[in-house]
């Protein structure tokens, strides 16, 4: 199997909210465990948590989230920014206007200097995004 990287976001208590809005913007299947099916909950308050969540999407995503214990640092929101890109103008306009519902636009999703549509945005949670349309390829001049 070929390494992979995945963007991993830690919340305080919303990654269970989280991971079910990811759901609805990309899509695929969830799979999540509690601090309590594996039995490391010291707090009782925190066992229904999400020790460990994963959302693989039909386009090959795969996107992980969990929960922080309070006995833990978090600093939120400003630790990750996810970047989607591809050349399927449709699917990441549409991922786009998805996730600034509730959201704000950092940077619209327009053409970028480098020829691609670009654009950024945080989510209702506080996670940022980058995304970028690959432009079309210029002719050759000759």
């Amino acid at each position: 199997m070929a390494s992979t990287l995945n963007p991993y976001i830690n919340f305080r208590t919303q990654a269970r909210e989280a991971m079910d809005f990811y759901q609805s913007v990309f899509g695929g299947e969830v799979q999540r465990s509690t601090f309590a099916e594996f039995q490391v909950s010291t707090d009782p308050d925190e066992k229904d948590l999400i020790m460990h969540s994963q959302l693989t999407t039909p386009s090959g995503f795969t996107l992980m989230v969990a929960d922080v214990p309070k006995h833990m640092d978090l600093a939120e929101g400003s630790n990750i920014s996810v970047s989607l890109s591809g050349d399927d103008e449709a699917e990441l306009s549409g991922y786009f206007a998805k996730l600034i519902e509730g959201g704000t636009v950092i940077e619209p999703l327009s053409k970028a200097p480098w020829g691609d549509s670009f654009g950024m945005a945080v989510d209702k949670f506080g996670v940022s995004w980058l995304v970028n349309i690959a432009g079309s390829v210029p002719a050759q001049q000759g």
